[in-house]
């Protein structure tokens, strides 16, 4: 993806001690490289025991520049093996976002000794040509050294990009869906070899348009709660700007997928479905080629906004990614909906459980059975005649991030707006996801040093949002305003499993 502007006065905002991050509260199980920046998460694929994560890099500064395919691996998608560089930039090219696919039947010819290849395809952007078009590289040796074969499919343009491929059986060909950004419209394009391509169709605008499209997907799932053994097709797609929490933010539509032209479904449109209603999830793409044991659709997002991204408060990495969620396509009354929770894998990090615990909450804040800045709790919530609850995380300093629920007003929120320093003007927010609430509602809140992922009700809606915290260690408690409210908790603290940034 391309980067956004960013303002002089908020790269300024770096020369205050705000910038750099301790060490203590550094995120420790939710993936960053050691050092430098990162964006979008690139090439999520699965072969031969390990889950691979590529990823946007900047091996040369902790701000967007010199874009290279940084690389890690693991085998439970929660401790991860950081590699070294996968897809270099060149001299003239920088290796923008794309996606990564095991080529089983061997189509492109690359692969060696009767096993498959690993193929990337990712965008080459080329400043001085003011072009971006798609190239391709292969692996041989389970994606640690890379061959770049080359520019497979041009059109001319200076904002085509982010190719998501995969193997479409019905129709014995590879897909690609990529953007023609500035347009909002995603291109689809075909290819038996993975090299040569022809055009299928466009789509869009549609639903929310902003400064850009980038890094849309394309995939098929069940669909919980619909007719016996029906499936549709999900096109998601990432806005630079304009999205939801403020700035960037992913969108979704559900419909039906023939191998060349993507139809949304009957009825499907007005409401724009959003992926997150946080500020900090962005450019999420889903695995390809998960093993047949496992029938889970899983994705990974970025934890940040281009608004801010490159002046966050943290050092000596910047940039994150949210932990791997599993996918479910549920029809509701109001429609197909996307539900998302944590993957099983993490309750591995579990300690031992706080709890459970019954809460009765009131104006007086109470202390919660969970210490520090890694820590999992699950509330169920019953609102009682409360007019706000609050589960607030407090730090060294008095420093206050707030997840909140609004009966009345249908919401879930999360308040970040005192929860640390000031360091960029567009950061300070409150973002609200509309739940229906009759009575009750279930949170499951992640908390990893400096981002908050909030599941509400078994993942019918999410907020992300990173926080940034004026200093020392973090302290929970809950409250209700203008009424009671009881909650039955129980809370974990999570080990750091040694990817975090």
């Amino acid at each position: 993806m391309m980067k956004a502007a960013i303002s002089v006065a908020a790269a300024l905002a770096l020369t205050t001690p705000v910038a750099a991050q301790r060490a203590d509260e550094r995120p420790g199980y939710h993936f960053a490289p050691a050092r430098n920046w990162m964006n979008d998460p690139n090439g999520l694929v699965y072969y031969d025991g390990e889950y691979h994560l590529f990823y946007q890099y900047n091996p040369h500064g902790d701000r967007w520049g010199h874009m290279n395919w940084g690389h890690a691996v693991s085998r439970d998608l929660i401790h991860w093996q950081e590699l070294p560089i996968a897809i270099p930039e060149t001299r003239d090219v920088m290796a923008f976002s794309g996606s990564a696919v095991v080529d089983w039947k061997n189509t492109s010819g690359f692969g060696r000794g009767g096993k498959p290849p690993l193929v990337a395809v990712f965008t080459g952007h080329n400043p001085k040509a003011k072009l971006q078009s798609q190239y391709v590289a292969y692996s041989n040796d389970r994606g640690r050294t890379w061959i770049v074969h080359g520019e497979v499919l041009s059109v001319g343009s200076a904002e085509f990009r982010d190719p998501k491929v995969f193997w479409h059986e019905a129709t014995k060909r590879w897909v690609m869906i990529a953007v023609m950004a500035l347009e909002n419209r995603a291109v689809i394009f075909t290819s038996t070899d993975l090299k040569q391509w022809t055009f299928a169709s466009s789509f869009g605008p549609a639903g929310a348009r902003g400064r850009n499209w980038e890094c849309p997907d394309l995939f098929e799932m069940p669909v919980e709660g619909g007719a016996k053994g029906e499936r549709k097709w999900v096109l998601s797609v990432n806005l630079g700007d304009n999205a939801v929490g403020g700035g960037s933010g992913g969108q979704y539509f559900v419909g039906g997928f023939d191998g060349r032209t993507f139809t949304p479904a009957p009825g499907w449109g007005g409401e724009t479905r959003w992926m997150d209603y946080g500020a900090d999830f962005y450019a999420a793409v889903t695995y390809n080629d998960l093993p047949s044991r496992d029938p889970r659709r899983i994705w990974i997002g970025w934890a940040n906004d281009w608004r801010y991204a490159e002046v966050i408060p943290t050092w000596p990495s910047r940039g994150l990614m949210t932990v791997p969620r599993s996918l479910t396509l549920r029809r509701t009354a109001d429609g197909y909906r996307i539900v998302q929770l944590p993957v099983q894998e993490l309750q591995a990090l579990r300690g031992a459980p706080r709890g459970p615990t019954a809460l009765k909450l009131g104006d007086a804040p109470i202390p919660l059975p969970v210490d520090g800045g890694k820590a999992e709790l699950e509330m169920d919530l019953d609102v009682g005649d409360a007019e706000q609850i609050a589960i607030t995380l407090t730090d060294g300093q008095g420093w206050q991030t707030i997840v909140g629920v609004n009966p009345t007003g249908n919401e879930v929120f999360v308040d970040r707006t005192r929860s640390g320093p000031h360091f960029h003007d567009g950061f300070a927010n409150r973002h609200v996801a509309p739940v229906e609430i009759k009575g009750k509602v279930r949170l499951r809140i992640l908390v990893d040093e400096s981002i908050v992922e909030v599941f509400v009700n078994g993942g019918e809606q999410t907020i992300t949002d990173r926080f940034f915290r004026g200093g020392g260690p973090l302290s929970w408690s809950a409250s209700a305003r203008g009424g009671t409210a009881t909650a039955n908790l129980t809370a974990w603290p999570l080990q750091n499993s040694g990817t975090g940034g």
